[in-house]
């Protein structure tokens, strides 16, 4: 090794990395649950922390410099240094903030580390340790992260990248008609029908999920223009003659993706458009390696997670014309690949 390369990492980094980044976790984990940030939206030394926490002084410093250094705290250069929330803190991370999302990353956080401990027992015998979750069993759980945490996450990301890709699709301002499938609390249709006046539609979920888009929908005065529909997807009308139908991280879930394409296909009018965005999986290893993780455990549990190109042969099997494709689309957790596609006007 020459001295140029001293500093070179060492081809084990990115491995030791991944080791790393539980203690990172860990320490946003305590300040979500400590409420650490919304205290320090002022400035204020560990031993002002700790005194309001109940905390060791001197551990809460090494507390706060691990958050300084993820770039979710400032420090100064008084002595001692002074903490204060950077601006992404302020925004996600103060549990009275408009844009909170700290519920729903500890949500993501916890299911991830559950499935994660259940890993190995899946790659042996097929099947993940303990009790299997039953349909009802997964509808509540749904119903109860539509309440919060899937909300947190449609108000701070999924609602913005619904408009801009919005901005991008001409026929959105001509539509009238709209359907949010698989739209838990609602909120993207909110967003849409807010957006556009002339638009009217429909949430569709599980019966006790619609309950929640009802109530998002009564608060933002919009019960005129949008209704919800409880069913089933796999078995149960999703309605008809829309001209738009929006559809994110839904089709992992169905049983028969052909037979679902073709029931969307069909609810949409000549010339309608479904905006699908959905994970798949990229042939680069570094591009894989930013969707594989979140999504292994659909795949494991035999979930529709296609490889790059399939949802796409899908939608052209389906009957859909004209697609326009967007990959890497930044979502929640990971990315997806945001296709648009078209009934014909015939």
């Amino acid at each position: 090794m020459t001295p140029n390369n001293l500093t070179m990492p060492h081809a084990l980094q990115p491995y030791w990395d991944l080791a790393l980044a539980a203690v990172r976790a860990d320490a946003l984990r305590i300040a979500l649950d400590w409420k650490l940030f919304n205290l320090l939206r002022v400035p204020g030394s560990a031993l002002t922390v700790a005194r309001q926490l109940q905390l060791d002084p001197i551990n809460t410093g090494h507390w706060l410099d691990t958050l300084w250094s993820m770039a979710l705290l400032t420090r100064d250069d008084c002595q001692p240094p002074r903490y204060c929330n950077t601006a992404v803190a302020n925004q996600y991370l103060c549990a009275d903030a408009a844009d909170y999302c700290g519920d729903a990353w500890g949500f993501r956080l916890h299911s991830l580390r559950h499935f994660g401990c259940q890993l190995g027992d899946q790659v042996r015998t097929g099947q993940p340790s303990g009790q299997a979750v039953g349909a009802a069993t997964m509808i509540d759980n749904w119903t109860a992260a539509a309440r919060l945490q899937i909300a947190q996450e449609q108000r701070v990301v999924t609602v913005d990248v619904a408009l801009r890709l919005m901005n991008l699709l001409p026929e959105f301002q001509a539509a009238r008609r709209m359907l949010d499938l698989g739209g838990g609390p609602g909120l993207v249709a909110i967003a849409l029908a807010q957006n556009n006046p002339l638009l009217r539609g429909e949430v569709f979920d599980f019966a006790q999920t619609v309950d929640v888009a009802a109530g998002n929908i009564r608060q933002a005065g919009l019960e005129q223009r949008l209704v919800v529909r409880g069913g089933d997807l796999a078995c149960d009308s999703i309605g008809e003659g829309y001209d738009l139908i929006w559809c994110s991280s839904v089709l992992h879930f169905v049983p028969d993706m052909a037979a679902t394409l073709a029931k969307i296909h069909a609810a949409l009018n000549p010339g309608g458009v479904l905006v699908s965005a959905h994970a798949e999986i990229p042939s680069d290893p570094e591009r894989a390696g930013r969707v594989m993780p979140y999504y292994l455990s659909m795949q494991m549990q035999g979930r529709q997670v296609t490889s790059v190109g399939g949802m796409q042969a899908a939608l052209h099997q389906a009957g859909f014309v004209d697609i326009d494709s967007y990959p890497d689309v930044a979502f929640a957790v990971a990315p997806v690949s945001v296709l648009v596609a078209r009934r014909s006007g015939r």
